[in-house]
């Protein structure tokens, strides 16, 4: 039997954390990385661009993670023209916020953050689960955050959607460890990306005990590290990349 294609899957690859976690797992590994958007072509079209720079490989796939008829038929395409192919990482990262006091949150707002981060988690992985299961060997990496952990005023929609992806975590590490498969979540602080531009990040600082705001590349090794091999003794774990501040 021929030897499989192995790829990575990154969700919400084309800004970001996303893009960070792509081009260092393109340095990183052997893996040719497949680059997930939903709207933003040009920007998921420059990473790929990026990791082509640097001498990696990679492709585009759009979806929208929320939409699970969505994420089968581009991932069943996908499977169908790339036969000799294996998603051996998924990195879990597409996520949106929809701030707002919990008194007024409107219910558009906390479902489509539900949606995209905890459902999102749902519709991809476990669409792709029974190939790793059959390949006895994979790795399952979500982006959760420190919401998710200690909870953020002003975030009960995404502070509950990261947390419910925490315990699926933990529990869907235990049920496929034996297959050689770990499950792992990564809970960043506030990193330096569009999604924190808006924040008052001198007056966050003084919260931090690092006094900064993290880099996205510092994720980025983190994530590459627990899709390597060297990894392979750590499952069901919380990791959190985020300067003291939650310690």
């Amino acid at each position: 039997m021929s030897e499989k294609k192995k790829f990575a899957l990154v969700t919400g690859g084309s800004r970001g954390i996303g893009k960070a976690i792509c081009l260092q797992l393109a340095m990183d590994t052997e893996y040719k990385i497949l680059i997930n958007y939903k709207e933003n072509a040009s920007a998921a079209q420059e990473t790929l661009n990026e990791i082509e720079k640097i001498g990696g490989s990679a492709e585009i796939i759009q979806f929208n993670v929320g939409d699970n008829k969505d994420v089968q038929n581009k991932l069943d395409q996908w499977h169908e023209t790339n036969k000799d192919a294996i998603i051996e990482v998924i990195v879990n990262n597409a996520g949106i916020t929809k701030d707002g006091l919990f008194m007024w949150m409107k219910p558009e707002d906390w479902n489509n953050v539900i949606n995209t981060s905890l459902n999102g988690f749902f519709n991809v992985t476990n669409h792709l689960i029974q190939k790793l299961l059959v390949h006895k060997y994979g790795r399952i990496i979500n982006m959760v955050s420190v919401s998710g952990l200690k909870g953020t005023p002003g975030q009960v929609n995404y502070s509950a959607a990261k947390g419910g992806i925490i315990a699926g975590t933990k529990a869907l590490a235990q049920e496929i460890a034996k297959r050689n498969i770990t499950v792992n979540a990564v809970a960043p602080g506030f990193i330096k990306t569009d999604m924190t531009g808006d924040l008052d990040e001198k007056e966050l600082k003084k919260m931090i005990p690092m006094n900064r705001f993290g880099d996205a590349g510092e994720v980025a090794h983190l994530v590459s590290f627990l899709a390597s091999k060297k990894s392979s003794y750590i499952t069901g774990e919380v990791i959190n990349i985020n300067g003291g501040i939650y310690s």
